[in-house]
């Protein structure tokens, strides 16, 4: 049996219609990507991750197959429809990691020189036992 951890419907529903829904914004994004691909990601790995699964979250709740909020709506209208919504599907969800070949790990910096170019990139490197800031 695959190991779940429940989800905020928020959360869950920022990934699957790619609206910043999570009231821990873009920690709630960073918590769920991180649990379901294992990995530690960094800023511009969130849009492969946030494809990979939010597919992955409409194969586990295929009831939120057509959930998503309406265009242009107001920040008030958006909470009484978050409400619903979550009276309708519930307050959190339990989500399973992505299967192992649903993600390919990679080295960041790697990613970030592929994406934008290696003369783009600066790494400074971090004195061992040094934590990242």
């Amino acid at each position: 049996m695959t190991d779940t951890r429940d989800f905020a419907l928020a959360d869950i529903l920022t990934m699957t219609t790619g609206r910043l829904l999570s009231s821990r914004h873009m920690e709630g994004v960073y918590d769920i990507a991180n649990w379901m691909t294992g990995d530690n990601l960094m800023t511009h790995q969130i849009p492969r991750a946030a494809d990979a699964c939010g597919k992955a979250l409409l194969a586990q709740h295929p009831q939120l197959t057509d959930v998503a909020p309406p265009d242009d709506i107001d920040a008030p209208d958006l909470m009484a429809w978050l409400s619903d919504t979550e009276r309708q599907h519930g307050q959190h969800l339990p989500v399973a990691p992505l299967p192992p070949d649903a993600w390919e790990h990679r080295n960041p910096i790697e990613e970030l020189c592929d994406k934008i170019g290696a003369e783009k990139v600066y790494a400074m490197p971090v004195p061992d036992g040094g934590e990242q800031r």
